[in-house]
């Protein structure tokens, strides 16, 4: 059955696998919660962020001998609801660490928010509102 204590695996794939961690570390705070350190011939370097101890986490991916190229759409959005209003320094480190301050598709982000493109192009929305 599927509750709230659910694990959560989102992956895609990355063109840099660093250019990533960077921006879901350093820019949005996330811990780095398994990484591959040597290449295997055959299999996936792999990165995965999220909080420590969460139900959820990134795990971004890149295969070397079959690189997949990124195809985000403006919709594809990862939103994080903050509860309060969208804090500019962390908008400030999402840019430094790779990111792209970009209007939303939807207004009701902007309204409501700030979007950043990450690396690869997929879309982070920091949400003033709360969930639930």
């Amino acid at each position: 059955m599927i509750d709230s204590s659910t694990r959560i695996r989102v992956a895609r794939p990355s063109r840099n696998l660093a250019a990533a961690e960077d921006f879901y570390v350093n820019g949005l705070g996330l811990d780095v919660l398994w990484r591959t350190t040597e290449r295997v011939p055959g299999e996936h370097d792999l990165l995965m962020v999220g909080p420590p101890g969460g139900a959820w986490h990134f795990e971004l991916t890149r295969d070397p001998e079959r690189p997949l190229e990124p195809t985000p759409t403006v919709d594809d959005l990862f939103v994080v609801y903050l509860g309060t209003p969208v804090d500019e320094a962390t908008v400030d480190r999402l840019i430094a660490a790779g990111g792209t301050r970009v209007p939303a598709h939807n207004p009701y982000w902007d309204e409501h928010g700030v979007t950043i493109a990450d690396p690869d192009g997929y879309r982070l929305v920091l949400c003033s509102r709360t969930w639930g």
